[in-house]
């Protein structure tokens, strides 16, 4: 049975509209009640939800006259904001109005499997034409967001291709810095296309790259022969907050104002980076978690599903573009105007002189860590073209299997383990870790502390370390954010013991 029935047949055969857990496909089978009792408190809710999301095609006027059919969250892009409190128990009603089963991703929020949004891990899909009621409570704090989670494969209107992203923030006890108001802002390319190589430059990621690494990758290169290089997507629209750069509304500020700009990529596959001339970029939180050391910045350079919370001091009177370094993606819309009270003209942009994106600068001035209980070791390689013309990715020499989706390693509650990553390849690759978040202990060649992520890039060719906590038990996935590479092998599991 290929996928595609897979998914249809189990999203046909799930009758009870609720939260099911992994590994419970007798339940499917059982009624509602019995289900319900099994289930625990989930399913037996009752009374009217926190909030409600719906699934279904809309329509997103990205620029002048250019109006994209797409699939989204309540009729909307960017999905609605949910503002949440940590530990405050919260009921969501999500409806899926379309005619493919659908995955709900919380993401960079400690879940259980049952609710993650991960098929991977055994989260049960939300039929077509059905509903899941989930009820969550939100942690941590700080800048989260929700996003599909299914398999697009060759489908460029599925998954994160889509318009199926939205943000969520989660109250933090104590203030974010010194600023006078918030901002939320996304980014996201729509219209995407395939196309042969068109890999991006990495010199903008700090560090060199490793020589055994590079002649790993570039043997596995010359094993491929004369095939032509794996598919890779373009973009023909590039938006901040959904709309092209002049379409959208304006950020107006005052002389003086302190502003707490938060930043998801939303992308599918693409690195943003994100400049606004006379200014600079203080960062006070990646991926939601405050950094040991905040530090001023004239670029920042944001992952595939990595976010960035930063404040900038209004000092540089006029009337700019903030936006990408990418003179073609910035063209085609990936920007916004920032106007400052009084100003008038035409909206200006510089670039900024190069710079090298170090996760360090961030880190805590002592980098002693904790030992880890275990290290699990993980070579990352690229199989060109293997796949009917896609890139097969491996983890240590295997790709995942999702008709068989056994874990790859095991894990025990309460132990450090320390992931030691090396990218054989030339891609630069988001890694992200579902449930849990990790720090960074060596990045670039150099030690580091303090760092609590749950999407990290990993450059071409270079290695890092990663430590976490088994806290949070359940099948947990790992895999890189970049959808065109997880839809083609890169993915692992693990599952506690």
């Amino acid at each position: 049975m290929d996928r595609r029935k897979f998914i249809k047949w189990t999203g046909a055969i799930i009758p009870v509209a609720g939260v099911l857990s992994a590994g419970t496909l007798n339940l499917m089978c059982k009624s509602k009640p019995e289900a319900a009792k099994e289930m625990g408190p989930e399913l037996e809710t009752t009374g009217k939800a926190d909030f409600t999301i719906r699934i279904s095609t809309g329509l997103v006027e990205v620029g002048p006259q250019h109006i994209i059919s797409t699939t989204l969250y309540n009729g909307l892009f960017p999905g609605p904001l949910l503002r949440l409190k940590e530990g405050q128990r919260t009921v969501v009603d999500i409806y899926n109005d379309t005619d493919m089963p659908e995955q709900f991703h919380w993401h960079g929020q400690f879940m259980p499997v049952s609710v993650d949004g991960s098929a991977e891990e055994g989260t049960h899909y939300i039929p077509a034409h059905g509903m899941s009621r989930e009820v969550i409570v939100p942690g941590p704090a700080g800048l989260r967001f929700y996003h599909s989670h299914v398999v697009a494969g060759a489908n460029l209107s599925a998954g994160q291709y889509s318009g199926q992203v939205g943000t969520v923030y989660i109250e933090p006890e104590k203030k974010l810095g010194d600023y006078d108001r918030e901002e939320f802002i996304m980014l996201k390319e729509f219209d995407p296309y395939f196309m042969r190589g068109g890999d991006m430059p990495q010199d903008f990621l700090s560090g060199d790259a490793i020589p055994e690494l590079k002649v790993t990758g570039e043997k596995n290169e010359k094993a491929a022969g004369d095939k032509p290089k794996g598919y890779e997507v373009g973009y023909k629209i590039f938006t901040i907050n959904g709309h092209q750069l002049g379409h959208g509304a304006p950020i107006n500020v005052k002389q003086g104002e302190r502003v707490l700009f938060h930043i998801v990529n939303g992308s599918a596959t693409e690195i943003r980076s994100l400049a606004l001339p006379g200014h600079s970029f203080k960062v006070m939180a990646l991926d939601g978690n405050p950094v040991p050391s905040p530090a001023e910045v004239p670029v920042l350079w944001i992952g595939t599903a990595e976010r960035i919370s930063a404040i900038v001091e209004m000092k540089h009177p006029g009337v700019w573009v903030m936006g990408d370094l990418a003179d073609d993606d910035r063209g085609n819309g990936m920007g916004i105007v920032v106007v400052y009270e009084g100003a008038q003209g035409k909206p200006e942009w510089t670039a900024p002189k190069p710079y090298k994106w170090d996760y360090c600068i961030f880190g805590k001035q002592d980098t002693h860590v904790p030992e880890p209980d275990a290290v699990i070791e993980m070579l990352f390689e690229k199989q060109n073209g293997a796949l009917n013309g896609f890139n097969k990715w491996t983890i240590n020499g295997k790709a995942f299997d999702m008709m068989d989706m056994k874990p790859m390693w095991q894990l025990k509650k309460g132990k450090r383990y320390r992931l030691h990553m090396r990218n054989a390849s030339d891609d630069l690759h988001p890694i992200h870790l579902h449930r849990h978040s990790f720090e960074i202990t060596k990045v670039g060649g150099k030690q580091t502390a303090g760092i609590i992520k749950d999407v990290v890039m990993l450059g071409g060719y270079q290695e890092m370390d990663i430590d976490f906590i088994a806290n949070n038990p359940g099948l947990t996935l790992m895999h890189c954010h970049m959808q065109l590479h997880m839809d083609f092998g890169f993915m692992a599991l693990f599952e506690y013991v």
